[in-house]
């Protein structure tokens, strides 16, 4: 099992702080890695239904 010697309760708290930060910019990163993917499909999306657009008008 995991587990730490901390001094103080305030360098536990610390500790627990930084690992909760980290998480969450993990968290973050693979959330906008997420919206970068869908928009991308979006942007392709609109190009495809732009030049079926122009295609059926010829």
């Amino acid at each position: 099992m995991f587990y730490c010697n901390f001094k103080s309760s305030k360098e536990k708290k610390s500790y627990y702080q930084k690992k909760k930060l980290d998480m969450l910019t993990y968290i973050k990163d693979s959330l906008e890695r997420k919206i970068a993917s869908v928009n991308a499909s979006i942007e392709v999306l609109k190009g495809q239904i732009e030049r079926d657009k122009v295609e059926l008008s010829e």
